[in-house]
């Protein structure tokens, strides 16, 4: 996660209340075990995809607790996905938001949106449609990080290495130039 999102989070004591019984959690924090994309943690994805929700929603007075809950627990497995797991059924994306809904209702107390949210955050991958706008924003949010979360890491990885670097060089002197 980067700095700067770190440090508005950090301040942002209305949504630091929101997850308070969430991030304190044993089973969440195992959530900085696995990675989700890349480099970055599951807890770290969620926590970041909660934030965003939580400013969207409570922007738009939408439901921004519920969905800054659901945002949180959206990722609940604690697998690492790129590993088949044994006596799982279907691939990872089509199956973890039902397992990251019945972890977090073992563990805590949803509502009907929540679970919702939870469940249906991979639409369009799976076909049904989140009933709320909060579902759509966590979908929309979810799929935001998760490229965010990518292309900075193939951004280092690009420039890591010298003939990527000196292209880039090059070509920043042609632009330039023009």
């Amino acid at each position: 996660m980067k700095q700067h999102i770190k440090d508005f989070i950090n301040e942002d004591i209305e949504f630091q209340d929101i997850l308070k019984d969430i991030i304190t959690n044993n089973t969440v924090k195992q959530m900085k075990n696995f990675k989700q994309h890349y480099e970055t943690t599951c807890f770290d994805h969620c926590y970041t995809a909660a934030y965003y929700c939580y400013l969207i929603c409570k922007k738009y007075n939408l439901d921004y607790k519920s969905a800054t809950r659901a945002a949180m627990l959206h990722d609940l497995f604690l697998y690492d996905w790129r590993v088949r797991q044994p006596g799982r059924k279907g691939l990872h994306a089509f199956t973890h938001g039902k397992v990251a809904c019945d972890n977090a209702c073992k563990l805590f107390d949803l509502n009907e949106k929540e679970k919702d949210m939870i469940i249906k955050h991979m639409w369009p991958v799976t076909l049904e449609l989140p009933k709320s706008f909060e579902g759509l924003i966590l979908t929309f949010v979810d799929k935001y990080c998760a490229i965010s979360e990518s292309v900075e890491i193939f951004k280092s990885r690009l420039f890591m290495k010298k003939t990527f670097r000196y292209a880039y060089i090059i070509l920043s002197l042609i632009v330039i130039r023009f």
